[in-house]
């Protein structure tokens, strides 16, 4: 089932649960998906107004990039999902199947493929929030530094998903491959979104 489809309570209740799922992957990506949308609102406060008609097209297109952001991070809380269940039903084997450690180390591979997107989709929507708080109406820009700080605790949020499951696997340099990938993009963005944050901060103070 498709959780993004619930309310907002049934969703946090849910997530509250001792149920597997939703976790915090699926948390991560829903959090991507609200600080890109709150980027998406300073476009949107930004297109048709004279004063912006400079960056207009430059802020349509943005808007476009951040519809089909918000989109898959949503659809990562699904992704999240699935990936997650079939580890948590690996770890049921019992110890004496002789296939049971192959079956965990592909499930917990597996599992890492929605964070990691999580993590990329987050990159590009700071990019976004950039951009927007760079370009868009002044009038909104505290949503663009609300949008960095909830991408940026996406992107750290859905690299300890990696990270947890990279710590098993017997196959070390897959593990250390996965672990690099996510370690670029946390160095590179999160110092990203702390200046915009830090900017946005600073028209206030």
């Amino acid at each position: 089932m498709d959780k993004t489809k619930e309310s907002c309570r049934a969703f946090v209740d849910a997530l509250a649960s001792s149920a597997p799922t939703p976790g915090g992957g699926g948390a991560a990506a829903l959090a991507g998906a609200l600080g890109t949308a709150l980027g998406n609102m300073v476009g949107s406060l930004t297109v048709g107004k004279k004063k912006y008609a400079h960056v207009q097209e430059e802020i349509v297109a943005l808007k476009a990039k951040c519809d089909a952001l918000q989109g898959e991070l949503l659809d990562q809380v699904e992704a999240d999902e699935a990936g997650f269940l079939p580890l948590a039903k690996a770890y049921r084997i019992p110890k004496e199947d002789p296939d049971r450690e192959r079956i965990l180390e592909e499930a917990t591979v597996a599992a890492c493929a929605a964070p990691l997107r999580i993590m990329e989709l987050c990159c590009e929507a700071i990019d976004c929030m950039a951009a927007f708080a760079a370009k868009g109406s002044r009038l909104a820009l505290s949503d663009a530094g609300c949008g960095a700080v909830l991408c940026k605790a996406a992107l750290q949020a859905a690299s300890l998903n990696v990270f947890v499951n990279t710590a098993t696997l017997h196959n070390r340099v897959l593990a250390e491959e996965l672990n690099r990938k996510a370690d670029r993009m946390l160095k590179e963005y999160c110092p990203l979104a702390d200046g915009i944050f830090e900017e946005v901060r600073g028209n206030y103070l």
